[in-house]
């Protein structure tokens, strides 16, 4: 009885809670990322509609050969590889001693010829006969219109029957006479003034001849035509260098600039002062800032040794590539110099139009 009794006086046990319904994750983790790459793939999509990007570009910039301009022997190298020199500093000497005395006989027949030219020289002479003939030109015409106005006096008053046709034939002649004596004064002004010519003109050549043996001597100086540093020299001393001959190449490295070749398909809104973010390989993190200078008239094919012939039959359709010109803006830094031939990533930012 005691039993059952605690049987009835006992409480029920609870019902178990109904278990919740989990949802799948495969599906949320779908959406997630269906959501993430949706926004990243809108972001890039309007990222590129202003902006160009490309890997193939790399730093360029002058190259400038120092060249023998006159044949000689080297006397002295005054630089060594990778130095930096200035526009006008000497790369290499040539023996000048032969030029040295051409100059000094240049210099001898220049004085000659000046004092040959002085006043009692050629040019000195010149200039009196010069200024004789043209007072005969002036003493001439006084006559020579003299005369004439005598004549035609002369004529009337034989019209008139009061000189003889003697006199009046005379008068003529006086006067044709004069005419003829002005010509020939002209003539004589005429060949003084050549001579004046002749001699000046030696004298020039006398000056010119002096000038151009200096110059000479002065081509046994090679000289930078360029700052920047010094790369590829194969000259020493002692060496016969032929005119034309490169010694030496000079590479302006602080007047550097950027080629970019970007597909044909992405230059439709790059304009020229398009600004333009430069990545360079060899400095991470450290971009440079530049802007579009310049683009090609022509792609790269048309400038290669064996440009593409499309008429040929052989027609296979390639993107073709155009080369960009970039300034640099961004101040030279001494620290990550920027190189020719070193390989950047450039960024531009278009003006959609």
């Amino acid at each position: 009885m005691s039993a059952q009794l605690e049987s009835r006086e006992a409480p029920a046990a609870p019902a178990p809670a109904p278990a919740r319904r989990r949802l799948p994750l495969a599906p949320i983790i779908f959406l997630v990322v269906a959501l993430v790459g949706g926004g990243f793939g809108l972001q890039r999509w309007l990222w590129s509609r202003t902006h160009v990007e490309t890997d193939n570009a790399q730093v360029d910039g002058s190259i400038v050969p120092a060249i023998a301009r006159i044949g000689g022997y080297v006397t002295k190298v005054a630089v060594e590889e990778n130095a930096r020199v200035k526009t006008g500093d000497l790369l290499v000497q040539l023996d000048d001693r032969e030029q040295k005395a051409k100059l000094e006989q240049a210099d001898a027949d220049l004085a000659v010829a000046i004092a040959s030219a002085g006043s009692r020289g050629r040019v000195g002479m010149a200039l009196a006969q010069l200024d004789a003939a043209r007072a005969q030109v002036a003493q001439a015409e006084a006559n020579a219109t003299k005369t004439a106005g005598d004549a035609r006096r002369y004529e009337g008053l034989a019209a008139r029957g009061i000189v003889s046709p003697q006199q009046n034939d005379a008068a003529k002649a006086a006067a044709e006479a004069a005419a003829a004596q002005l010509d020939a004064a002209k003539k004589q002004v005429v060949a003084a003034e050549g001579a004046v010519r002749t001699a000046d003109a030696k004298l020039a050549a006398a000056r010119a001849s002096r000038d151009q043996v200096a110059l000479q001597l002065s081509y046994m100086r090679i000289t930078s035509p360029v700052d920047g540093i010094v790369s590829q020299k194969n000259v020493e001393v002692g060496q016969y260098l032929q005119p034309g001959q490169a010694t030496m190449a000079v590479v302006e490295i602080d007047d550097t600039y950027v080629v970019a070749n970007l597909k044909e398909t992405s230059i439709s809104n790059v304009r020229m002062g398009d600004p333009v973010k430069i990545d360079v390989d060899s400095y991470p993190g450290h971009p440079v800032q530049g802007e579009v200078e310049s683009l090609s008239p022509a792609t790269g094919a048309e400038f290669s040794l064996l440009p593409p012939d499309n008429a040929t039959g052989n027609f296979t359709k390639v993107v073709q590539h155009i080369p960009v010109r970039i300034r640099v803006t961004s101040p030279p830094d001494p620290v990550r110099p920027l190189r020719p031939g070193m390989s950047v990533k450039v960024t531009i930012t278009t003006r959609r139009h």
